[in-house]
């Protein structure tokens, strides 16, 4: 179950960081970290949890980058173009990964509770998530407009299809590693 969680966080940190797609290639294995003999089990686990967080968090940067690459490598801009996008797009990541943060933290509450979910507790996951993907719909339609006004009209609808293509991809990854509630 552990090596299973293990798993499924790391491609949560990977999905959220993207908003939520898999970039292939991508391994995430926990790094051995060296423990004395003097080291109590509860230092270990403390020990293993800040290791983990660290590796997550290194892992989230990294997808934040390829994901820029990706949207680098698809969308055609002009020098003027990429002037007026690439700080309106890092914003956009910015408020998109507060929200991410706060479905990793969903997750993670999950996994803690996995297997001994009442039916309050699923119920109030359920509506955190579902409020979780309004608020990435809210947030893309905030930042339409000032996409639009940083870049032509067919420049910004093919940065938000290939951001809505990055998320799926994302949540289609994430979603085939969690285990069901009831399972």
């Amino acid at each position: 179950m552990k090596r299973l969680m293990m798993a499924v966080l790391l491609a949560a940190g990977i999905c959220l960081s993207l908003g939520g797609a898999t970039i292939a290639g991508t391994t995430a294995e926990p790094k051995a970290t060296p423990q004395s003999q003097a080291t109590t089990p509860a230092q270990a686990s403390e020990a293993d949890q800040k290791s983990t967080a660290e590796e997550i968090e290194l892992m989230r940067k990294d997808i934040r980058s390829m994901r820029k690459q990706l949207v680098a490598a698809n969308l055609k801009l002009t020098d003027t173009e990429a002037t007026k996008f690439w700080p309106v797009y890092d914003r956009y990541i910015a408020e998109l990964v507060a929200i991410n943060n706060t479905k990793y933290d969903l997750l993670k509450e999950y996994f803690n509770n996995y297997g001994q979910l009442t039916d309050e507790q699923a119920d109030s996951m359920t509506k955190r998530l579902l409020g979780l993907d309004l608020s990435v719909a809210q947030l893309r339609q905030k930042y339409q407009p000032i996409f639009r006004a940083a870049v032509p009209a067919k420049v910004a609808a093919t940065f938000f299809q290939l951001d809505r293509r990055i998320a799926m991809m994302i949540d289609l990854q994430l979603g085939s590693q969690i285990p069901l509630v009831q399972e």
